[in-house]
Order: structure tokens, then sequence, then C-alpha cells
């Protein structure tokens, strides 16, 4: 019953950093992996809550705790290191809530409270679907950004490739990461 509690604190955290992400970017907040990861974590947490420990709740706080650690890992080791700043990207703003607390708080629920499930391929397809969406939309010109890595018109065509490659890698460890943990 103990996830119950963390989740419920969740899910007031998730609603504070998303709200205060709309009051500043709007629409835009669809375009970010870390708003999504965040509004995947927000559903996870409340279908958790209301529905009690079934098979869809489970797997959703699978998807909801790897798209989170990715959100965190990047932040913390390619967007601060690019500029970001560690203070601003961990604990202004947004951050607090969709880079620092409602990563660490919802992870930790679904590592130490949860039951696990482990379905690999579900935060990798998501994952993947995302990239390839803001890579189209890069290479189209119809959106910049939102990361770094996206922008294939500011970077070299071997950094491009190296990120296509590097992020699914990533995701993948991150996925096989949780899983292990939450043995």
């Amino acid at each position: 019953m103990n996830y119950v509690i963390v989740n419920i604190l969740v899910i007031v955290l998730e609603c504070i950093g998303l709200w205060i992400s709309v009051r500043a970017r709007k629409w835009k907040v669809f375009v970010y992996y870390t708003q999504l990861a965040n509004m995947v974590a927000l559903l996870s947490s409340v279908v958790l809550v209301l529905t009690g420990m079934n098979r869809y709740a489970v797997m959703l706080r699978y998807l909801s705790s790897v798209m989170l650690l990715m959100t965190f890992l990047i932040t913390l080791f390619v967007l601060v290191p690019m500029g970001g700043g560690f203070k601003k990207l961990m604990f202004d703003g947004n951050g607090i809530y969709h880079h620092t607390l409602c990563p660490v708080i919802s992870i930790a629920s679904y590592v130490f409270l949860e039951e696990h499930i482990t379905v690999l391929a579900l935060p990798i397809v998501v994952t993947a679907v995302y990239g390839i969406v803001m890579l189209i939309l890069n290479i189209m010109k119809i959106y910049d950004g939102p990361y770094p890595f996206f922008r294939v018109y500011k970077q070299s065509v071997a950094a491009s490739i190296l990120w296509f490659i590097a992020l699914p890698v990533i995701i993948t460890a991150v996925s096989m990461c949780i899983s292990f943990i939450a043995r």
C-alpha cells in the first residue's frame, strides 16, 4: 500500500511540473521527450492508484520508469555538459520536477515498492518512434530541435549518424538496467 502514497505524491509533483511546462511552452510540450516521459509517468501513476497492481498498470509503470531514467541520464550527462547548466536543468522551473524529483521518486517506487514486468521492446519502440518523428521534422525543417542531437543542419552528418546509433543503444541499456535492478 506504500506504493499508492508514493504514486499520489508523483501525481501531485507531475501536475505541478506539467502546469509550469504548459504555461511556458503551450503546445510545444509535446515535442519534448522529457515532457512526454513525465506525461506517461503521470498516466501510469494515476492508473496504478485507481486500478491497483494489474498487468497494464505495471507495464505503464515500467515504460515510464525507463523513459524517466533516460530523461534523467540524457539531461545530466548530455544536455548539462552541452551548456544547459546543472542548476538550470535540474533545479529551476519544471526541471526540479521533470528532471529530478519525479524521475527519482517514480523510479524508486517502481524498483522498491511495486510489482515488475519486463517488456524491453516497449520503451525502445516508443523512444524510436519519437526519435524518428523528431528527426524527420528536423530534416524537413518543420521543427528545430528540441534537443541538440536532432538539429541535423547544425551538426555534421557524422554527428547525426552517431546520435542516431547512440540513442537506441542508450534506451536499450536503460531498459535492461531497470529490468535488472527491479528484480
